[in-house]
Parts: structure tokens; sequence; C-alpha cells
């Protein structure tokens, strides 16, 4: 019961007080990162995707142990399923604690924008959201002649070398750009555990999901069969995460930074990747709402074209892999995507991001302010 209400309590905290979770933020939030993130990342594997299995067979072990007492088939053994069921609700209100803690208080806390940019973004115009697309266009461009490739003209990753100079994989990568960045936002500092990749990443290659991160665990995961461009800025966006940032849109652009003040090009073309498609989808939606004054835009500032290279790039899952995960799955991958977007969606709104999955194309809006 004490569990109940301090979860009750700390909850109507976070709704009424965003000094109350700057302060969680600041101090205690961090020494969950630091110590239990330590040991979680002391098993190889995601400790969270084997949390969230274990769960999902607990609650099928609740649905059938309700269902045979209520039947009557365990006659002479009823105490055995209420002793389970009792297991489970205390189970069902540590998780409830939990996601409080690393997950629920962190939307109330103040935003990026709020503590390093000056407070909420201004409104831009056409030709102010076209001047920021054409430089990441331009950063694409170039960045598409300079890394190497295979046969096939898919993009290799060869390593990294490390702010000492020595080997580097992209995982440490990740982890050394996100310390360096926080050498200029201060939450940024501190321990950062190394990413692990998912077991079932197909799976969550049907759910077009990148990565995740895990309150339960405190660790970063990430998707290990999503095309490797994708793989740099999502490691990073995950880690930001476990810095407090729970808000999709400013992970995204805490990743974009990371990765395009890194002098790994191919961190940097994966940080201009990350926000191409945002930057495009909102200059056609700007184009249809408003075409005299993307006209106007445009002459003003004629729009760098994209190079075909770069629209390869900037894939989700090769063809192949594609293939291969779709001649295997137990589910249609349109039928999980859309019951993804539903969870998500929900999750968004339960916590007070009014628009839902829209929000997580406010990166345009973080752009925007941090270069004008």
């Amino acid at each position: 019961m004490g569990i109940a209400v301090l979860t009750v309590l700390l909850n109507l905290l976070a709704w009424g007080s965003t000094a109350f979770c700057d302060a969680y933020i600041a101090t205690v939030f961090p020494i969950w990162v630091s110590t239990y993130g330590r040991l979680t990342g002391l098993f190889p594997m995601s400790v969270g995707e084997w949390m969230l299995i274990a769960g999902i067979l607990l609650v099928i072990g609740a649905v059938v142990s309700g269902l045979v007492s209520v039947l009557g088939k365990l006659r002479g053994r009823p105490f055995l399923a209420k002793k389970y069921l009792i297991f489970c609700a205390w189970v069902l209100v540590v998780v409830c604690l939990v996601m409080t803690l690393n997950c629920f208080m962190l939307y109330h806390a103040s935003t990026f924008p709020e503590k390093y940019l000056g407070g909420a973004p201004r409104e831009y115009d056409l030709e102010e959201l076209l001047q920021v697309r054409n430089m990441v266009v331009a950063q694409c461009n170039r960045l598409s002649g300079e890394v190497a490739r295979d046969e096939q003209g898919y993009i290799i990753y060869p390593g990294s070398v490390s702010a000492e100079g020595g080997a580097i994989d992209m995982l440490d990568k990740a982890r050394e750009e996100m310390r360096r960045l926080g050498e200029e936002y201060d939450q940024l500092q501190g321990y950062y555990p190394r990413p692990k990749p998912i077991f079932f990443s197909d799976f969550m290659c049907q759910q077009y999901m990148l990565g995740w991160y895990f309150p339960f665990s405190m660790e970063a995961n990430y998707n290990d069969v999503a095309y490797v461009m994708n793989q740099p800025s999502s490691l990073c966006h995950e880690l930001a995460h476990l810095k407090g940032f729970i808000y999709e849109d400013e992970a995204s652009f805490i990743s974009y930074l990371a990765c395009v003040q890194s002098e790994d090009i191919y961190f940097q073309y994966s940080g201009y990747l990350s926000v191409l498609g945002y930057l495009e989808r909102d200059l056609r939606t700007a184009a249809k709402q408003s075409p005299n004054a993307f006209t106007a835009a445009c002459e003003a500032q004629e729009p760098v074209e994209l190079l075909d290279i770069v629209y390869l790039d900037d894939t989700f899952v090769t063809d192949e892999e594609w293939e291969r995960i779709n001649g295997k799955a137990l589910l249609d991958t349109e039928t999980v995507d859309k019951a993804t977007d539903v969870f998500v969606d929900t999750t968004l709104k339960v916590n007070g991001v009014a628009d839902g999955k829209i929000s997580y194309s406010r990166v345009v809006s973080l752009l925007l302010e941090y270069y004008l």
C-alpha cells in the first residue's frame, strides 16, 4: 500500500511542479544510471528485453491462474493461485513506481529549449525553413561521396578513432560523442552505459523502431538489423533518454548535435540523414498549404537538389533484409506497425504530449531555433 501511495504522490507532484521534476533529474535520476545502469551493463544482452518477455509470461500466468480458479479446476489448491495473483499485484505496483521514477516524471520537467535555447521556439517562415533544409541537403550530398561502400553501393562502417587516438567501435564512439556534448549542455554529463542490440531486432523492424530506452533496466537498446546509417544517430538518441530527455523530438535533436559535431564522417552523415526526412516533409506540407509563400521562398533561395545516392542512403532497412524479415514473420508488418503507432500515440498523450506521435516532427522547430 505504501508503494502505491508513493507512486500516486510522485505523479501528482510531477504534474504540478516542473521545479520538482527538474530537481529530481539533476540529483536523483543520475544515480539510477550510474549504479543500476552499470549493473545491468555487466550483461552482454539486453536485460530489459528479457524483462519484457518475463513480464509477458507473468501476465499470461496470471490470466491462466485466474481462469483456472474461477472455473474451479484447482479444487484442492486455491491458495496457490491466490498467492500467485497477489505476487502479480505486487509486481504491478513496483512496475508503476519504476515507470513513474524513470519515465513519467521526466515528461513534466523543463524542456531542452527552455533550459538551453532561451525558451519556446518562435514562429519561422518558409524561407528560413528552406535555408536550414538546404544546409542539411548540402551536407548530405557532400558526405555521401566520402563514405566507404561495398560493391552493391551499401555503406560500410570501418570503425572509428577515439579522442585518445585508439581504435573504437560505433557503440563506444556514441558514448564518447555524448560525453563531449555534455561539456556544452550540463544535463548530458556523467556516465553512459554501452548500448545493447535487441535480440528481436527483426520484430523491431516490423514496428519501424530504431531503438528504445528501457526504464526497468536503464539501458539504451538499438535495432542492429536497421541499415547502418541509422545506427549512430539512434544510439545517441537512446543515450539522450538516459539523461532525462524523454521527449522524442528533444532526444532526436540532441542526437543530431552529437553526430554532426563529431569528427567521424559516418556519425556526421547519420546525423544529417536523421533530420532530412522531417525537413523534407515539413517543406512539402508548407508548399501545399501556402503555395504562394513557397514560390516566393524558392525565388529568394533556390532549393538545393538532393542527390539520388542520398535517397538510397536514407533507408530504414535494405531490401534484402526486408525480404528475409517478411519471409519468416509470424505477424504481418503492416498490422504490427499500426498497433505500435496506436500504443506510442496513446502513451505520449497519457503523459501530457497533446499531439501524440506528431511530436516527433517538432525536431524541425528545434533545428530552426538552434540555427536561426
